[in-house]
């Protein structure tokens, strides 16, 4: 699993490339706030305003991200990191007919969107969405899982889709779970050239769920 100097990327032609990354996620998140808030202001429903954070979350630490010193240039891990990005933006609105309780969907948003958040500040700064090394990080929830972001990203959407399942919004975060599972194995590509990722990868066994994946 690595990666060969082809397809990685070094010095100041990887910050060109963080630019255009940077302007992309602005772009796609303005998408989702014209779909969103509109159904949130007419209908009330609050879990639009939880999702739109939590997207919003997610592009204010690229935003604020320092440069990589090492970023793929593959084509598929580009397409997977917006793939995995675009996807859950592609949702609509939250119907009238919850799975659950509202009140207990939007409590596994916001536990989603606190573990998100635990995994960014861990993170700090050396957060992105294309495969990268960014440096290592092996405290906070990086001890129970190699990938807590993503954990959360799912426990949000799982929240979502309960609040008002449709077809689509299924279709949606199944395609996205997907994306985002090849995205996270694309990282580890990159990561892996990394002794202390090796050394991680020994101490932390799953990558997502514990003892699953």
């Amino acid at each position: 699993m690595q990666a060969s100097s082809s397809d990685v990327k070094s010095s100041g032609s990887a910050i060109n490339w963080d630019v255009l990354e940077k302007v992309i996620v602005v772009l796609l998140l303005g998408t989702l706030a014209m779909r969103l808030v509109p159904s949130a202001l007419a209908a009330g429903h609050y879990q639009n305003w939880l999702l739109l954070l939590s997207e919003a979350c997610v592009v204010l630490f690229v935003l604020l991200r320092r440069g990589t010193s090492q970023i793929s240039l593959r084509p598929t891990d580009w397409a997977l990191g917006f793939g995995g990005t675009l996807a859950p933006l592609l949702v609509n609105p939250s119907s009238d007919s919850p799975l659950l309780p509202v009140a207990l969907c939007g409590f596994l948003m916001l536990l989603g969107l606190a573990v998100q958040l635990y995994a960014k500040f861990t993170l700090r700064r050396s957060f992105g969405i294309i495969a990268a090394n960014r440096g290592v990080k092996v405290n906070g929830p990086y001890r129970i899982v190699r990938h807590p972001m993503y954990a959360g990203y799912v426990m949000t959407h799982v929240g979502f889709l309960l609040s008002g399942p449709t077809l689509w919004n299924l279709a949606v975060y199944a395609v996205a779970l997907g994306l985002n599972i090849r995205r996270l194995i694309a990282e580890e590509r990159v990561l892996i050239a990394d002794p202390a990722y090796q050394d991680m990868c020994r101490k932390v066994r799953s990558r997502l769920l514990p003892y699953v994946f």
